[in-house]
């Protein structure tokens, strides 16, 4: 809601099956709101008949991970272009699916991808890509690679399992509901995939080795308190946050919160991230999900080192 009214558009009409949403009475109290999906998708299609001005002209999709697929597909058929939150879909054959139907429709689904936004994000990237290896070749390293290590850990209560976040089938687990933003990130900066090898996969952990065009990258994703580092702890942080590029730290706590608006805004231009930027990290959250963990062998997290 902060995006569309920093960037000066109005929630004409908003769905939430849970009544709880006085959110909405700090950005825009005149919203039209719906309880039941039948009666918005009524309400939507009769502005839709109602003339250009008056029809709805994108639609924010912030449900369940699960039914992201299914409300693209409604801001299409009501013509309309759709902004959907991560992951934009659990499989990557759904979206082939939308593909046809945005062909169909003439619209676009956009999907927010704020880390390609975040500036020492793209510094990275500058880098990575004006000095693809980062050392001279010699015949010792006939193809050298950045090494990463990634660690993610956001403390989650019980609710956590309870609520459909702790569903596999509509969160797509751990790896998908908090690690897609940074296996897009690690994509976009460092290149495809060349191997995706799962150490740990848990209900509220995951870890891994990602075997990228020019990095290789040891991951942690963490919602367990218990896993966040001493310093943490003894600043009362819930939160962690880690990517080192070969030993060196990157600073990316700070500069997270205006990235939806600069998300929208460019979508507004005409330049969001589409279904072909988005496939990728699909994918590699998807063979995640789909991988038989092979324990404490190879290039593991140190993380895993200290608990093993």
């Amino acid at each position: 809601m902060k995006a569309i009214k920093d960037t000066g558009n109005t929630l004409v009409a908003a769905l939430d099956p849970h009544d709880a949403v006085g959110i909405i009475d700090s950005h825009f109290p005149n919203s039209t709101f719906f309880v039941e999906f039948e009666r918005f998708d009524r309400y939507v299609e009769m502005l839709k008949r109602q003339g250009e001005d008056r029809r709805i002209h994108y639609v924010s999709i912030a449900s369940p991970n699960y039914l992201h697929d299914a409300h693209v597909r409604f801001a299409l058929r009501v013509g309309a272009n759709a902004i959907c939150e991560k992951p934009l879909v659990l499989n990557p054959w759904n979206i082939d699916a939308l593909a046809e139907l945005e062909k169909e429709s003439g619209k676009k689904v956009n999907t927010i991808l704020q880390l390609r936004h975040h500036p020492s994000i793209i510094a990275l990237k500058e880098k990575a890509d004006s000095n693809p290896s980062p050392f001279s070749p010699s015949p010792l390293a006939l193809s050298p690679k950045y090494d990463i290590d990634l660690t993610y850990i956001t403390s989650r209560g019980r609710w956590y399992l309870v609520s459909w976040k702790g569903s596999i089938d509509k969160s797509g687990g751990v790896a998908t509901n908090i690690g897609i933003h940074f296996f897009d990130m690690l994509q976009w900066v460092f290149g495809g995939v060349q191997e995706n090898i799962v150490h740990l996969l848990e209900p509220t952990k995951a870890a891994g080795y990602l075997e990228l065009e020019r990095a290789r990258v040891r991951w942690f994703l963490s919602l367990d308190s218990n896993d966040l580092p001493q310093e943490a702890k003894l600043a009362n942080k819930t939160t962690y946050r880690s990517i080192t590029v070969d030993g060196k730290e990157i600073e990316f706590s700070d500069g997270f919160a205006d990235l939806h608006t600069v998300s929208y805004e460019q979508i507004l231009k005409g330049n969001g991230f589409g279904l072909a930027d988005v496939r990728p990290c699909i994918d590699i959250a998807h063979n995640i999900r789909e991988a038989t963990p092979i324990g404490l062998k190879g290039e593991y997290h140190p993380t895993l080192r200290a608990k093993g």
